[in-house]
Order: C-alpha cells, then structure tokens, then sequence
C-alpha cells in the first residue's frame, strides 16, 4: 500500500532544493544588472534610459524564444534541455563582463534573454509531470522563494563584488558578471546528470509509486476536453490569452521594484556593502509569503481571493511608499509591496493548469510567461523614463501600483469566467 504523503516527499526532496538552486542562480544572473547599474552607467557613458533599454532587452529575447524552448523541452527531455539553458545563459553573463560599449551591451543582454528562455515556464510544466494539483501551489511557491532568496544572496553579494573594484584590473561592475556567471555553466553540466526527465524514468520512485502517481495525474486530467493536450490550440485559447494579459502586471511591479530598489536605497546615502545588507530585508518576508499564500491557497478550490489580495496589497503599499518622506517608511513600505507582489504569483499558475495538459500546458504556461514578461521590458523603459521626467526614484513607484491594481481586476474577470467555463474535478 504506498503512502501519498511519503511519495510526494519523496519527490519534493528529489526535485525542488535541485530546481530552486538553479532558479537563484538563474535569478542572480538576471538581477545582477541592478548592481551593475551603479558603475556600468558612467564607465560605459550611457543614459539611465539607454541602460533601461539595454537591460529591457533581456525580455525581448526572452518573448521571442520562450514559447518554442518549451516546445524543444517536450522533445529533449528536461535534463538536457535545461541543461543547455544554464550552460549558455552562464556563458552569455560571463560575456558581459568584457562589455565595451553600449552596443555590445544590447546584444548580450539580448541574447540573455535568448538563452534563459523556457526556464521558468518549462519548470512549471516539469511540476505538471510530477505533482498532483493539491500540491502544484505549494511546490510553485517553493520554487519561487528561491528568487526571494537570490535577491537576499544577491543583493550583498552585488555589494561586495562592487567593492572590488580594481581587484586584478577588472572593474566592481565587471567582477558582478563574471562572479554569477560560472555557476550558471557549472550548474548546467550537473543538470545533464542529475534531473529525471519524468516519473517513468526516476530511478528513486518504486513502480508502485509510479503507476499510484501516474493514475492520479490521469484521473484528474480526464475532465478536460481534446484540445487540453494540443500545443498549436493552446497559443490561440483565449484563455489563455486572457491569462497572459493578466499576468503583465506582476512582473512589471516585480522587475520595476527590484531592478530600481537597490537605487533607492542608495539615496539614503549609505555604501554599497550595506545597501546589499540592507536589500536582503525584503526579500526575506517575501520568502515568507510566498510559503504561506500558496498553502493557504491549495486547501480551497477558490484561488482568486489568493492572488487579487496580495496584489491589492502590493498595490496599496507601492502608493503610500510614494507619498511618504521618512525613507524608513518608505522603505517598509516597499518590503510589504515586494511580498504583496510575488505572493500571489505562485497561486496564479494553478489556473492554466484547470484547462491545459501535456503539450497543450508545455505551450501555455510559455506563451503566458512571455507575453507577461513583457512587462518587465515595460518596466525597464518606462520607469527610468519617469525618473528622467521627475527627476525622482519614488514617483515611477505610482505607475507601478496602478499596473499591479489593474491586474488584480483583470484576474477577478478571468476568474469568474473559468468558474464559469472550466468544469469542477472529481474529488
């Protein structure tokens, strides 16, 4: 008789401190231009804007390639498909270190986003494969505190590596590339090695447990309709599209927040070292709720309370931090955005998934991830545009919450109208 709660342990232990490693260092490679940023501007005479864009472009690549590079997931196998994401993505950073100009700058962080796309939404699929969907918001939430804790290892580690400036003729900016880009290539050759492709070829699942966890992923698959599994159909599903839309908002608060937090806390006027000390503060209550949001969330068939709540938090947060003076204040209130922001997140990938299997899901979450990843291309145009026209680091901080309240409303709808069109599970 084999134990439900002893099999998703066991895979939960197998698969997630793995997949959360390579998110922070995924994470570290991508945040690690916030740093970057407080030398890379004047050493390379470029505007706030022209670094805005050049960091934007990230995501361009990012959208371009993502849906596809989940697609090649499902014909690679995980392993090796991961694998050479980690490998180019660590290469590519690596490579930004020897940045010469602005122009060298825009195709790298181009060809950043090339290589990391299919990362993210491609783990969201693997989770698919292995957990059933009272546990899907959880081992999301799980995953996604590792970039909670990315921004708390680098936003320090940024500091430091500033500080090196000059250590062995390299500029802080430069050691910031080259420190979190080896890690990324190192973790890809052990990805290769290591991460089971699916269940049926997990060397450390029974065949008991494997056929108990294939015939309760198929059980609750079976409510859903001929087209669940159909990648081509998903990419035009308009709930699908209805979904992506919604999803802009929070990575456009998230990257907005993240990418210009280390630069207003510089305001306070204090080193580099302490603002990464000070930058692991928020991070940590993230970490917290996004544990707790998505616990709350999988014991109830209604998720939209879950991720309207938090974000309308965040929201309200982000306004208040621009309206007050007391940079303490300020800053507490960017803590209680930050989690507002991410907490929900991890609860909103449990909706695809109500209507989306196989490659049909594979497809999908991509096409959802892209297409809301654009926000942080917006985010990173659009803010340092703001900044120059009001010469303040707060104010972009309304045109954030404004974005993360539409959001929030956009998900109500969409949520009314998959209760409405999705039919319930068996139980």
């Amino acid at each position: 008789m084999v134990s439900e709660k002893a099999i998703i342990s066991k895979i939960t232990w197998r698969l997630m401190p793995f997949l959360g490693f390579l998110y922070l260092i995924a994470y570290i490679d991508r945040q690690n231009v916030s740093f970057a940023k407080l030398q890379m501007v004047d050493a390379l005479g470029m505007s706030e804007y022209a670094y805005g864009l050049g960091a934007s472009l990230f995501f361009v690549g990012y959208f371009l390639f993502e849906v596809p590079a989940n697609i090649f997931l499902t014909r690679f196998g995980a392993h090796v498909w991961f694998a050479r994401i980690m490998v180019t993505w660590g290469l590519v950073t690596i490579a930004l270190a020897f940045t010469q100009n602005v122009t060298m700058f825009y195709v790298l962080r181009f060809l950043l986003g090339v290589a990391e796309a299919g990362f993210f939404p491609g783990v969201l699929y693997l989770l698919t494969l292995w957990f059933p969907k009272d546990y899907r918001g959880r081992m999301v939430g799980l995953f996604m505190i590792f970039s909670a804790v990315a921004n708390a290892v680098g936003a320090p580690l940024g500091g430091v590596l500033l500080d090196l400036d000059g250590l062995l003729g390299f500029a802080g900016w430069e050691w910031v590339f080259l420190a979190t880009g080896i890690p990324g290539v190192l973790a890809g050759i052990a990805t290769f090695f290591y991460l089971d492709d699916t269940p049926e070829k997990a060397s450390f699942l029974s065949d008991e447990e494997k056929l108990w966890l294939k015939d309760r992923l198929a059980q609750e698959n079976q409510h859903m309709d001929a087209t669940a599994d159909n990648g081509f159909k998903a990419l035009v599903n308009p709930r699908v599209l209805l979904l992506a839309l919604c999803y802009i908002g929070f990575p456009l608060a998230a990257y907005g927040l993240s990418y210009w937090l280390p630069t207003i806390v510089k305001g306070f006027g204090v080193s580099n070292t302490t603002n990464g000390f000070i930058n692991i503060i928020p991070w940590v209550i993230v970490a917290v709720a996004l544990w707790v949001v998505p616990a709350a969330a999988d014991k109830t068939e209604s998720k939209t309370p879950y991720i309207v709540g938090p974000a309308f938090v965040g929201a309200i947060a982000l306004t208040l931090s621009a309206l007050v003076t007391s940079p303490l204040l300020q800053f507490v209130f960017l803590c209680v955005a930050a989690a507002g922001i991410f907490a929900g997140q991890p609860v909103f990938w449990s909706l695809p998934s109500r209507f989306l299997k196989g490659a049909g899901a594979a497809a999908g979450l991509a096409a959802i991830n892209s297409v809301g990843n654009l926000g942080g291309f917006i985010a990173q145009n659009v803010v340092p545009w703001i900044n120059d026209v009001s010469g303040s680091k707060i104010v972009p901080m309304f045109f954030l919450a404004a974005c993360l309240a539409i959001a929030g409303v956009l998900v109500i709808v969409v949520g009314r109208m998959l209760a409405r069109t999705v039919p319930q599970r068996p139980e």
